[in-house]
């Protein structure tokens, strides 16, 4: 993997994307690279830069409005060959069945908890580095 981490965040809630940000910091863990943001708050914004590569994460919103990231995480894992991995922002923890139908590799519920944030991340961005190795 490269000396810094590209995570995708889609929400059109500008202070779920805040959270994320700030629950990840620079780095979400000592042996995972340093990372970087791009924000989407439209889904014509997260397939314009999935088509454009780079992304190692996704983050996407299960609450987001009108396209939530449940339904747009299944639908890149149909349309984009290799797909990056999707941390699935979830409303409930109730909700879990519906992440793992819309594919995501992990889950975490809203509003988003720092350390538990941060653990899945981390362990998106080891798994994705191992994959790419």
């Amino acid at each position: 993997m490269q000396p810094t981490a590209t995570v995708l965040v889609y929400s059109d809630n500008a202070s779920t994307r805040e959270q994320v940000r700030l629950a990840a910091g620079r780095r979400p863990a000592a042996d995972v690279p340093e990372v970087e943001f791009i924000e989407c708050a439209t889904l014509p914004a997260v397939l314009k830069e999935l088509d454009e590569g780079g992304v190692d994460v996704c983050v996407f919103d299960g609450e987001a409005k009108p396209a939530g990231g449940m339904g747009v995480c299944r639908q890149i894992k149909d349309e984009i060959f290799r797909a990056p991995p999707v941390l699935l922002l979830i409303g409930r923890p109730q909700d879990a069945w519906l992440a793992t139908w819309s594919r995501a590799e992990a889950a975490v519920t809203l509003p988003v908890d720092p350390v538990e944030f941060a653990d899945a991340l981390a362990a998106l961005l080891r798994s994705k580095r191992a994959v790419g190795a």
